[in-house]
């Protein structure tokens, strides 16, 4: 192979683009890459009019390769996204959790803030977290905390069930968990939402072998995913934290665990004026009906919306004419939903939070 008149073998054309291009590539892609370096130094001097030398046809070359390569890597990045079905979500639905309520506070103080002022939290040696674990009763908004991060910071939103590393059979879950992680960490700007993390996490006292087994996979991956250089958000939930592995639990695992409560009466009204600003509404006592529901969580709120909305649909329909949803409707329907939490469920989850709680 000819090179400005000199003979130049395969087994030199890694010397040679390493010296011209200062570029480090395995030796197999050099050898490949040398005899298409001669051919687009060729090309551009015939573009050019005029012999561009060896040196400015590598580097031409090489530049084009790594845009290439980024493109390739992007192609690869759609197609990891749209095989887990991740979805882009609104900016607004952190505004529906209202200010009051303490996990907001929290995630933004902890989360969003270093995330979206880097530059601040560098200067102050604030390393965002990676990895966070919200615990509480059922229906208190935990999936919904986590999609409103992923849409405040404009970041795609990828959900996992337990369900889905199990459509292989339970024995196969382990293994599926590997290769989602191993996948997860090709992604960036991605949060990656596992739910009922409890039946991937089980405490290990008196588990199954497969049980134990998929514990610790998790157990492995957390760690590589945290070396990652790029922005992963790995959030799990769950409404029974005792039943987590107590290693999973310890500092160094995940960075945060946030707990996600009963609402106060702000947090209350704030769902309720969220759902009723669509609702055909007439007169309604906000104060009155949010007094009524001191133990609703937001899954309760919006059940009760749906029966509400129903009732005030068939009523028009049978009457034939236009139905307003009043004060009156909701002292109908309230007593029809039973609200999730008891006074016991708040007790131990307020024992959860003395115990586990760390940010």
């Amino acid at each position: 192979m000819e090179s400005n008149g000199n003979i130049v073998s395969l087994e030199d054309s890694a010397k040679q683009i390493q010296y011209w291009c200062d570029h480090k590539f395995e030796p197999e892609i050099e050898k490949e890459l040398w005899p298409k370096i001669l051919q687009h130094k060729w090309f551009l001097s015939e573009k050019l009019g005029r012999d561009v030398g060896i040196k400015v046809a590598c580097l031409d070359f090489i530049e084009n390769v790594e845009r290439m390569r980024e493109d390739q890597h992007d192609e690869e990045r759609i197609r990891l996204l749209k095989e887990l079905d991740a979805q882009m979500v609104d900016r607004s639905v952190w505004d529906t959790i209202s200010e009051t309520q303490p996990p907001k506070q929290i995630v933004n103080k902890r989360i969003i803030l270093p995330l979206t002022k880097a530059d601040l939290a560098r200067k102050h040696g604030v390393i965002p977290p990676r990895t966070i674990i919200f615990f509480g009763p059922p229906g208190t908004g935990k999936t919904y905390f986590v999609r409103a991060i992923a849409g405040v910071l404009q970041w795609w939103y990828v959900e996992v069930s337990p369900s889905t590393l199990m459509a292989e059979g339970e024995n196969r879950m382990g293994a599926n968990l590997k290769r989602l992680m191993e996948k997860v960490r090709n992604l960036d700007e991605t949060v990656i939402f596992i739910d009922e993390f409890e039946e991937i996490a089980t405490t290990r006292d008196h588990a199954s072998r497969i049980d134990k087994s998929i514990t610790n996979e998790f157990i492995k991956q957390v760690p590589l995913l945290e070396k990652q250089n790029r922005k992963i958000l790995l959030v799990c939930a769950t409404n029974y934290i005792r039943q987590v592995d107590a290693a999973l639990l310890r500092p160094g695992r995940f960075d945060c665990i946030i707990p996600v409560g009963g609402l106060d009466n702000q947090g209350r009204q704030t769902i309720f004026e969220h759902y009723l600003s669509s609702t055909n509404r007439g007169e309604v006592d906000m104060e009155r009906i949010i007094s009524m529901m001191s133990l609703f969580t937001p899954a309760d709120i919006e059940y009760l919306f749906q029966k509400v909305r129903q009732d005030a649909f068939e009523r028009e329909y049978v009457k034939g004419e236009d139905y307003l949803v009043t004060t009156e409707t909701f002292l109908e329907m309230i007593p029809k939903v039973a609200p999730t939490l008891t006074d016991e469920i708040v007790d131990e989850f307020e024992q959860d939070c003395t115990r586990y709680t760390r940010y």
